[in-house]
């Protein structure tokens, strides 16, 4: 079990590896230790289940059927829809839209409001730590448009200026912020900001792709009109994202696609769109994956999402104070555990980050290198690319050594 100041997270961490058959595997004959959780997350057996059972018994396409297989398959695709609302406390599951990924969700939400809320002259406000997914889509459609586009800055270590931010929020329309930074770990106090943005009248998109897994969310409380997040990130499968929008936001705004099933009758001359949520989810859903996405959030609810937040914490602290330990290594992001995401961006001297990678799969550990989709980060950071070691529920303080064992080894082998 992890101890650390203050902090004792009651996670049986052995029984839940033992959830994971992968854990199990070896990488080049070492212990596979698995740190490229911002990436995606590994898959409990009940998830890998869940999947499996749907196509053995009861595999039918959903909505349309009155078979007893097409009954069940719809039954529980649905109850996975009244999980995610659930989950993230919506209002209403009709709030809760199945996409392929959050990428596809953010530009969801971009599309939803540039048809019925912006004009030639308005502002929409990102900022320098967003990822590509949240920051392209509100880049083109300011060209299209003819929008102001405004970026706020982040400070030295990682945190959003917020002095940058008053200024540059006045009177915006939008506004689209990542809830947790993939390559900072920096937290954003999303209700501050969503509050001083409403203020000024704007839109709220929240990216929470990487929040959603890590942190207890209430989309009520924190107050965003949009919320966008996936499934492969906290356990789920691969293939299916949500978004989060206020149903009145989501009432006035066009479908994204069009076909079957998101229309309600088609004549020659017009059509009729369906009711939320299905009016954006057209043509044959990704039914398996989601019913698995359903099952990762029991399990997630299982363990608890405050608890994993405190075990997550506690690793944060040991992680930047072992790191730190290492000599000529960069470490990126906020420097107090408490204000981050267990996600570590590094460099090691001169070292390249795709060798850095290399040598530490040698020894068993998966880090992600690159620029992390966060470009403009990076041109802010002075670098190309860096390490990225993240932490999950099935992590312990042994990959926290492990890691830095590893550092060492890189340093030894190319230095």
């Amino acid at each position: 079990m992890l101890k650390s100041a203050g902090t004792t997270p009651k996670l049986d961490i052995e029984k839940i590896k033992s959830d994971f058959p992968i854990l199990r595997r070896k990488v080049h004959g070492k212990r596979l230790v698995y740190l490229d959780n911002a990436a995606t997350t590994q898959k409990p057996k009940q998830v890998i289940e869940s999947i499996t059972k749907y196509y053995e018994n009861y595999n039918s396409n959903i909505h349309r059927s009155v078979h007893k297989l097409a009954e069940e398959a719809t039954e529980a695709f649905e109850s996975s829809r009244e999980q995610v609302s659930r989950f993230i406390n919506a209002a209403s599951p009709k709030e809760i839209i199945f996409t392929k990924n959050a990428t596809e969700a953010l530009n969801v939400a971009c599309r939803c409001i540039s048809e019925n809320s912006l004009k030639k002259g308005d502002k929409i406000v990102v900022t320098e730590m967003e990822h590509h997914s949240n920051f392209v889509p509100w880049q083109q459609i300011s060209k299209r448009i003819g929008c102001e586009f405004d970026i706020v800055n982040v400070d030295e270590e990682g945190i959003l200026d917020e002095e940058d931010f008053e200024i540059k929020i006045k009177n915006a329309k939008v506004l689209a912020f990542t809830h947790m930074s993939n390559v900072l770990g920096t937290i954003n106090d999303a209700k501050k900001l969503t509050k001083i943005a409403h203020r000024e009248g704007a839109i709220v998109i929240l990216d929470g792709a990487q929040s959603a897994p890590h942190l207890p969310i209430d989309v009520q409380e924190l107050g965003c009109d949009f919320f966008a997040f996936s499934s492969h990130k906290m356990l789920g499968p691969t293939g299916v994202g949500c978004l989060y929008g206020r149903e009145h936001l989501l009432l006035e705004a066009p479908p994204f696609i069009l076909g079957g099933d998101m229309i309600k009758e088609v004549h020659r001359e017009e059509t009729k769109w369906n009711d939320l949520p299905w009016k954006f989810e057209a043509g044959t859903s990704n039914i398996a994956d989601v019913i698995g996405f359903g099952e990762a959030i029991k399990y997630l609810e299982k363990v608890g999402m405050e608890r994993i937040k405190e075990h997550e914490q506690a690793i944060s602290q040991v992680a930047i104070e072992e790191l730190s330990k290492i000599g000529e290594i960069t470490l990126y992001g906020p420097r107090q555990h408490y204000n981050r995401g267990a996600v570590f961006s590094f460099n090691v001297g001169k070292i390249h980050p795709h060798d850095v990678a290399s040598i530490l799969d040698s020894e068993g550990i998966a880090i992600r290198s690159g620029h992390h989709c966060a470009q403009v980060l990076m041109e802010k950071l002075g670098v190309q690319a860096t390490s990225r070691a993240s932490f999950y529920l099935y992590n312990d303080l042994d990959d926290v050594f492990a890691l830095c064992k590893g550092i060492r080894r890189v340093q030894e082998v190319l230095s």
